[in-house]
């Protein structure tokens, strides 16, 4: 790998500089299918980690996990109107179940299917009528399930982790006996989003409600954790759906109450995905590639032993293992520090550089020099690649979990500083124009806190500077106001922003 920075710059080309990080921490590529990707070893250990965290937060709030087919009939779509109209230009459909050898010599699709079946774009549908099978009594309530899975939706613009024909992901599915406990479970798991992703991801999110055009296809209400990229826009990097008796009536999920009526089930589904990857490097990264925070990273530590003979190497390699094996048995967030040893016959300076774009948050570097000194340098990601501090290696096993703590802290503040720079407060149709630009001056802007009703006017207001709204902010005082657009008097601002 170079020993160069990134090329192009953040300023010089934004989506260029992504695809460059992508490329150089060896995360993903394009596959052969147009719109899916490789998730290479690197990317995939850092969905790993997301995954081990997230799993475990799910299950202390009292979650299990199944599994449900990739194929839904086409059939459990119809039943549901809204949810069918909402996917149907995303979704891939098999029609047949067999291949023959035409005469020349090429495959043939044949065997068709009496009913076409849906590659999976989300499973409400199917996992629905599964709980109609579950679930006879209000002893059978709640069902709280979830499924790590992958997700197909058409996708006509692709780009790695942040839009792919194909993705991971996983998705809660509950069911209750009441609106409140549906409810009550639809913001909790948003909670658990926005707790994952600024105490493990270290970036900030904004959380609330979005707008009737902006909700999940058949949900009542959707809730989101929106975070500001370094572009200035927003991403959404999660979501919560309360989606009331809507398909418990379409897949008829019924239970018998306590008074022995027959009542509806109320719903919920939740859902995070592998573009939480895309979110970390556009929140984090810099003009000299990844950077990750300690928490999710595959490894907080990189030993690169420093040698020029064979009899230094033989030293060297000694002393790195007795800190790698100090430092696996010292703890950060409550996990044993995760260290590998480099130990490659290449330049150093190849190696260093490789460790820097893979964004690994932690380098030491022992060499004759160091261990003469009882020594070691050591390098963090979130500073510039030159700078190092001399530490004792008796002390390193101390200190490290302290610099990982920094680091992670550290990336938090700066992305929230970086957000709250880039946010204001209008409170006019011309301020929101100004804040955005149009045509030739178009930017990202960042987030704007506006009063706007929930209105397909204030969407085609907004629609010319490729603006929509994001969410409604939950947290914060109620502030009314009124539209900018409509004139309607509202409760609270909302935030505007362009977004992937």
């Amino acid at each position: 790998m170079p020993a160069t920075a990134i090329s192009p710059t953040r300023a010089e080309d934004y989506p260029e500089w992504y695809q460059q990080v992508v490329r150089a921490a060896d995360l993903a590529e394009q596959s052969a299918v147009r719109g899916c990707m490789v998730i290479k070893p690197h990317g995939y250990a850092i969905w790993e980690r997301m995954q081990k965290i997230l799993d475990g937060m799910f299950k202390a709030t009292g979650h299990v996990n199944a599994y449900f087919p990739l194929f839904i009939p086409l059939s459990y779509l119809e039943q549901e109107a809204k949810h069918v109209e909402g996917f149907a230009k995303e979704c891939a459909v098999v029609t047949h179940h067999r291949l023959e050898l035409g005469p020349d010599g090429r495959l043939i699709p044949t065997g068709k299917l009496e009913e076409p079946l849906v590659v999976r774009p989300t499973s409400e549908t199917i996992i629905g009528a599964t709980y109609a099978k579950w679930i006879q009594s209000w002893r059978d309530l709640p069902v709280l399930v979830n499924q790590w899975a992958n997700v197909v939706r058409w996708e006509m613009r692709p780009r790695v982790f942040l839009r792919t024909a194909e993705f991971l992901w996983q998705e809660g599915h509950t069911a209750h006996a009441t609106a409140e406990e549906a409810v009550e479970e639809t913001l909790r798991m948003l909670d658990v989003y926005a707790t994952f992703a600024e105490r493990d991801l270290a970036m900030p999110v904004v959380k609330g409600p979005k707008p009737a055009a902006e909700r999940f296809p058949g949900a009542v209400d959707t809730y989101s954790i929106e975070a500001m990229m370094q572009d200035g826009k927003a991403l959404q990097a999660g979501t919560s759906h309360f989606l009331g008796q809507n398909f418990a009536r379409a897949q008829n999920i019924k239970f018998a109450g306590t008074s022995g009526a027959e009542e509806f089930c109320w719903t919920t589904s939740w859902g995070v995905s592998t573009r939480l990857i895309g979110a970390v490097i556009m929140t984090h990264s810099d003009d000299d590639g990844l950077v990750l925070p300690p928490r999710i990273a595959p490894q907080h530590v990189v030993i690169l032993p420093i040698s020029r003979t064979d009899e230094e190497r033989t030293a060297v390699l000694e002393a790195c293992r007795k800190v790698e094996a100090a430092l696996t048995a010292t703890t950060y967030a409550d996990e044993p520090i995760r260290v590998k040893i480099d130990a490659r016959d290449i330049r150093g300076g190849d190696k260093v550089w490789q460790h820097v774009k893979q964004g690994v948050p932690v380098r030491v570097e022992i060499g004759p020099r160091d261990l003469a000194a009882g020594a070691a340098s050591v390098s963090r990601r979130d500073r510039g690649p030159k700078e190092r501090e001399a530490v004792a290696l008796a002390e390193l096993p101390a200190r490290l979990p302290g610099i990982l703590d920094e680091i992670q802290r550290g990336l938090f503040e700066r992305a929230r500083s970086f957000r709250d720079a880039r946010s204001q407060r209008l409170g006019s149709r011309a301020e929101v124009e100004a804040f955005f630009g149009t045509g030739d001056s178009a930017g990202a802007g960042g987030f704007a806190r506006v009063h706007v009703a929930d209105d397909p006017a204030v969407a085609a207001a907004f629609d010319p500077l490729k603006v929509t709204v994001r969410c409604i902010p939950m947290e914060g005082p109620d502030e009314p106001g009124t539209c900018v657009v409509t004139g309607r008097s509202v409760p609270r601002p909302s935030v505007l922003a362009r977004a992937y």
